[in-house]
């Protein structure tokens, strides 16, 4: 009887896991679309040397290295004195502040692109790709950034809170459930790109995924997954309240 009283446990935990979905499409940015866009920028560290536009993604664990502990030194202690609680905000909250850092994310990068295809524009570097745009590749730093704190509340709180919902047999299925979230956030992330690109090119139009970065609307993509998430935030919210 307790087998099976254990295994209804895991069901009452999918829609937790499904509201995440939609930021692990998110997460899958930063390895992807926020490179090809340090493609195109000035890479430049000297004037004979520029890094890889792929290095880039060093400043989202370095944001996860430096979040930790001010997190645990300093956020924590303030959250303890607010709410009066041990824990200082619950696993829940956590991750519904992670899911709300995700959307700023989104929000920020849509704003740095659109200021990287203003200053292509500019330039007369529409239809010229190869070419280096003249805006520094740091402006991409707050969207890692904002990326590795959101990496930490979201992923970290969803792997703990399934790990304590979950009966003690089966708490291998509780961290198997948070890595799916990721791998079907990768599914996810794809499925939009094919769609987008589909829906938004065609007939002679560049799609705003096009390959072309300074004739597509990146900017409109970041803000299409921003709205997404926001929506899922909203689902996340709705079924946090049945454990509270």
């Amino acid at each position: 009887m307790n087998d099976v009283e254990d295994a209804k446990a895991i069901p009452k935990l999918l829609p937790i896991c499904l509201a995440c979905v939609p930021f692990a499409a998110v997460y899958q940015q930063s390895t992807t679309l926020f490179t090809k866009q340090g493609v195109t920028m000035d890479r430049s560290v000297t004037s004979s040397f520029q890094i890889p536009a792929a290095a880039l993604q060093a400043f989202k664990p370095a944001s996860i290295i430096l979040f930790v502990p001010l997190y645990e030194f300093a956020l924590l202690p303030l959250a303890r004195a607010i709410t009066h609680k041990p824990a200082g905000i619950s696993l829940l909250q956590r991750i519904g502040i992670g899911l709300v850092s995700g959307i700023v994310c989104m929000v920020v990068a849509g704003f740095i692109e659109r200021k990287r295809l203003e200053t292509a524009l500019e330039h007369g570097l529409a239809d010229l790709p190869q070419e280096t745009v003249p805006m520094s590749a740091w402006w991409l730093i707050p969207q890692y950034l904002v990326m590795g704190v959101a990496d930490v509340l979201t992923f970290v709180g969803l792997q703990e809170f399934l790990y304590d919902q979950v009966p003690g047999e089966l708490k291998s299925m509780g961290l198997a459930l948070s890595f799916a979230v990721v791998g079907i956030g990768g599914f996810l992330s794809s499925f939009l790109v094919s769609v987008v690109d589909k829906a938004t090119g065609g007939d002679g139009r560049d799609s705003w995924l096009s390959d072309n970065l300074n004739r597509g609307h990146l900017d409109y993509f970041y803000w299409v997954l921003a709205g997404l998430n926001a929506l899922s935030l909203v689902c996340y919210i709705y079924f946090a309240k049945s454990y509270v």
